[in-house]
C-alpha cells in the first residue's frame, strides 16, 4: 500500500525538549506560581501523617508512660500540674511532670510511686509499682462481676512470675486518664481538617493555573503553525497531503497539550509528593528511609525499558493517524470521483490496511504499557509495605519504635507508590507528545518568507518583462526555458498551448509562488525577488478555472475583509462582471450564504463571483488562468463584455484553451514543451498557418461539427 508509510521527519533544530521548555518558558511566572502553589498543597497534604503520630503518640498512646502515684495528703495546684484523680489518689503522667519541672514547679519524689497503665485482652489495667515493664505481661484471672481489683503476671525473662495487684479501669475511669488529651487532640484533627481543606484549595489553585497555562502554550503553538504555513513555500503543499497538514495543527498539537497538562503538570506534582514523602521517610527512621531510596532507580529502569520498547510503537500509531487523516481528507474533496468510478470498497480497504497497522501497533504498546505500570509498581509497592511491617512487627514494634512513627512510615510509602503509578499512567499520552512535537517543529523548520506589511505599496504601472527565464520544479527537469517577453501597461497577453506546455508555471512565477531558475523578472523595471511576496501581489488579481469560495456570505467573498470595499463597490464589481442578474434574485442578495467552496452555486455563478472578487480589488495586473474554461457560451459573452471594460488601464494575462476568447489580445505566446514556439496577434499568427493555425482551426473545425 502506497499510503502505509513511516514519518521519520525530524526536527532540524534544537531538541525537542528544550524547545518544548521554550514555549513553557513563555508563561514562566505563571509556572513559577503554580509550582510555589503546588508546594504549599503537597505539604499541607503530607502533614497529615505526622499529625496523626502526634496524636497516636503523645495523646492516645501516651497512657502507656510511666505514671507516678500521689497520696491524698499531698496536694499540687491544679493550674500549674496535670493530674487525674482516682479513688483519693492523685495521678501524674511523666510527660505532664516534666512539663512542670520546666516551669520550676519542684516534686517531692519520696511522696510518689510508680504506676503504669497496660492493655490487656482488651482492657486497660493500673498497675502500681511494677519492678519492671519487661517480659510478657497477663492477666491472672478474670476480674470479678461488679469488682474492678485484679491481679496481673509477669512473666520474667529467664524464667519466674511475679504478680501484682491490679486495678481494671471502667470507661468513665479511662476518659479521667484521658481528660487533658481531649483538647489538644481536637486543636490537632482541627488543624488536620483545616490543612486538608486548604490543601484541596491550592490543589485547586494550581491545577487551575497549570492547565490554563498549557491551553495558552498551545494556543501559542497553534498560532505559531498558522502563521507559518502562510509563509511556506508553495512547493511544499504540492508535495503534501491537505490531511497531513490539518493533521499536525489539529491533532499532534492536540498530543502536546496533553504533555502540558496530564504528563507534565502529573509529573511535577509528582515528583513533589515523592520529594516531600522522602523528606518525611528520614524525619521519621532514617534506616529504613535509606533503603525505600533503592526503589527510586528500581523504578526509573523500568521506565526506560518501557520508553525504549513503546518509543516505536507509538511512532508507527502517530504516522498511521496522520495517513489515515490524509486519506480521509482527500476521500471528501473527490468523493463524486470515487462513486462515479466504483472505487468505494478499494478505498475502504486502503483506509482498513491503515486503521489495521495502527491497531496492531496500539496492541503491543498496550502490552509494554500493562507490563510495566501498575502491575509492577503495586507489586513493588506491595513488597516493599510487607517488609516494613514485617521489620517493625513482632518484638521490635515496643522497642525500637513508636506506634505513632510506624502508623506514619506505612502511610507515607503507601502514598510513595501513587505518584509513580501516575507517571506511569501518563507515559503513553508523553511519548505520543514527543513524537508529535518531532512532527510540529519538523514543520515550523521548514523555511518560509516573513509577511511584510504591503499597505504602503505604491501602485505598480504593469509593466511587466520575462527576461530569459528557465525554471525546473525538481532539478535537472526544466519545465521552461528561456522565456523572454515583454508585456506593457494596458496589454493583454494570451498564453497558449497544450496541457504541460507550461502556461500556468508563468503565472506562477509573476505571482512569486516559485523563484525562477535563471533568468529574471521585473515588474516596472524592478527584479521580483527584491521585493516582499506582499508587495509584489498587492495589485495583482488572479482568477482560478476552479473558483475558490469561502464559507460566508457572497459580499465578504468579494471584498475580502479589504475595508477600502465596501457594500456599493461589492455591488458595482459584480454589476461589471455581469453578476448582478443572478445575484438580485438571490433571497439574501449579496448577503446570502455561501456554504466552503459555494457548492451551492452553479460552476459559472461561482467563476462569476471570482471575477468579482478580481475586479473589486482593482489590481494593475490582471490574471485569468482559464478562468472560462467551464463557463457556458452565454456567460462567457457576459465575461468577455465586462473585461473589455475592466481591463483598460490594466496588464492582463489570459491563459485560455479556448482560443476564440483571445482574439483580441495584443500579444499571444504560444507555448510548446516550455518554450515560447510563436508570438504575435490573432491575425500574425493566422498568417503564420504554424502551431497556432492549426490548433484554432481544429478548434474552430470542432466547433463547426457540434453545431451541425
Amino acid at each position: 500500500m502506497s499510503h502505509i508509510v513511516i514519518e521519520t521527519n525530524e526536527s532540524s533544530g534544537k531538541p525537542i525538549m528544550r524547545r518544548l521548555l521554550g514555549y513553557a518558558l513563555l508563561f514562566k511566572y505563571r509556572i513559577a506560581v503554580a509550582l510555589l502553589v503546588l508546594c504549599c498543597a503537597v505539604s499541607a497534604e503530607l502533614a497529615g501523617p505526622f499529625i496523626a503520630k502526634t496524636i497516636i503518640d503523645r495523646h492516645i498512646g501516651a497512657i502507656g508512660l510511666p505514671w507516678v502515684e500521689i497520696a491524698s495528703g499531698l496536694h499540687l495546684p491544679k493550674g500549674e500540674v496535670k493530674q487525674v484523680q482516682l479513688d483519693g489518689k492523685f495521678y501524674i503522667r511523666q510527660d505532664w511532670m516534666e512539663e512542670a519541672e520546666r516551669r520550676s514547679v519542684v516534686f517531692n519524689r519520696s511522696m510518689m510511686k510508680d504506676a503504669r497503665i497496660l492493655q490487656l485482652e482488651g482492657g486497660l489495667y493500673l498497675v502500681r509499682q511494677p519492678a519492671s515493664l519487661e517480659g510478657q505481661w497477663s492477666l491472672v484471672g478474670p476480674a470479678k462481676d461488679g469488682e474492678s481489683s485484679t491481679e496481673v503476671k509477669r512473666t520474667v525473662p529467664g524464667g519466674g512470675n511475679e504478680v501484682y495487684p491490679a486495678h481494671k479501669l471502667s470507661a468513665s475511669e479511662t476518659a479521667q486518664f484521658y481528660q487533658h488529651d481531649v483538647g489538644p487532640v481536637a486543636r490537632w484533627l482541627g488543624l488536620f481538617v483545616g490543612l486538608l481543606a486548604l490543601g484541596s484549595i491550592l490543589h485547586y489553585v494550581q491545577g487551575l493555573t497549570l492547565q490554563t497555562t498549557a491551553l495558552r502554550i498551545i494556543q501559542r503553538m497553534r498560532m505559531d503553525l498558522m502563521r507559518h504555513i502562510q509563509r511556506m513555500p508553495i512547493r511544499y503543499f504540492d508535495n503534501t497531503p491537505i490531511g497531513q497538514v490539518v493533521s499536525r495543527i489539529a491533532n499532534d498539537t492536540e498530543a502536546i497539550r496533553d504533555l502540558f497538562m496530564s504528563f507534565m503538570a502529573t509529573f511535577v506534582v509528582s515528583t513533589i509528593n515523592i520529594a516531600g514523602i522522602y523528606i518525611a521517610l528520614f524525619l521519621l527512621d532514617v534506616k529504613l528511609a535509606l533503603v525505600s531510596l533503592l526503589l527510586l532507580p528500581l523504578f526509573a529502569v523500568v521506565m526506560f525499558v518501557h520508553l525504549k520498547f513503546s518509543q516505536k510503537y507509538v511512532a508507527i500509531m502517530r504516522a498511521r493517524l496522520s495517513d489515515m487523516n490524509a486519506m480521509i481528507s482527500e476521500s471528501i474533496a473527490v468523493m463524486p470521483i470515487l462513486q462515479a468510478f466504483r472505487q468505494e470498497k478499494n478505498r475502504l480497504r486502503e483506509f482498513d490496511a491503515l486503521n489495521e497497522d495502527r491497531y496492531r501497533n496500539h496492541i503491543k504498546q498496550n502490552r509494554v504499557f500493562s507490563l510495566s505500570s501498575r502491575n509492577f509498581t503495586g507489586l513493588v509497592g506491595a513488597f516493599f509495605t510487607a517488609g516494613a511491617i514485617w521489620y517493625f512487627g513482632g518484638q521490635s514494634l515496643q522497642t525500637s519504635i513508636s506506634f505513632g512513627v510506624f502508623y506514619a512510615f506505612i502511610d507515607y510509602t503507601g502514598r510513595l507508590f501513587q505518584p509513580i503509578i501516575g507517571i506511569f499512567d501518563q507515559m503513553l499520552n508523553a511519548q505520543r507528545a514527543v513524537v508529535s512535537a518531532e512532527k510540529v517543529f519538523y514543520l515550523l523548520d521548514i523555511e518560509g518568507t516573513e509577511v511584510a506589511s504591503s499597505d504602503q505599496v505604491p501602485r505598480p504601472e504593469g509593466h511587466v518583462v520575462f527576461d530569459n527565464v528557465t525554471f525546473a520544479y525538481k532539478t535537472g527537469e526544466p519545465v521552461l526555458r528561456g522565456i523572454s517577453f515583454e508585456a506593457r501597461k494596458g496589454e493583454t497577453i494570451a498564453l497558449v498551448g497544450h496541457t504541460g506546455s507550461g502556461k500556468s508555471s508563468i503565472m506562477n512565477l509573476l505571482l512569486g509562488f516559485y523563484e525562477p531558475t535563471e533568468g529574471e523578472i521585473r515588474v516596472d523595471g524592478t527584479e521580483i525577488r527584491t521585493l516582499s511576496k506582499q508587495a509584489l501581489r498587492k495589485h495583482m488579481g488572479i482568477v482560478l478555472q476552479d473558483p475558490f469560495l469561502f464559507a460566508g456570505d457572497i459580499k465578504f467573498n468579494v471584498s475580502l475583509y479589504n475595508e477600502r470595499i465596501g457594500p456599493e463597490q461589492v455591488r458595482q464589481a459584480l454589476k461589471d462582471v455581469g453578476a448582478a442578474s443572478f445575484v438580485e434574485q438571490l433571497p439574501g442578495g449579496v448577503d446570502e450564504p455561501v456554504v466552503e467552496r459555494g457548492s451551492t452555486l452553479s460552476a459559472g455563478q461561482r467563476q462569476l463571483i471570482s471575477f468579482a472578487r478580481a475586479l473589486a480589488f482593482d489590481p494593475a495586473i490582471l490574471i485569468l488562468d482559464e478562468a472560462t474554461a467551464s463557463i457556458d457560451s452565454e456567460t462567457e459573452g457576459l465575461i468577455q463584455e465586462a473585461l473589455r471594460i475592466v481591463s483598460e488601464g490594466r496588464t492582463t494575462f489570459v491563459i485560455a484553451h479556448r482560443l476564440s476568447t483571445i482574439r483580441e489580445a495584443d500579444q499571444i505566446l504560444v507555448l510548446h514543451r516550455g518554450e515560447i514556439v510563436e508570438r504575435g496577434n490573432h491575425e500574425q499568427l493566422m498568417r503564420l498557418q504554424g502551431r497556432y493555425y492549426r490548433m484554432y482551426q481544429l478548434q474552430s473545425g470542432s466547433a463547426a461539427q457540434t453545431t451541425a
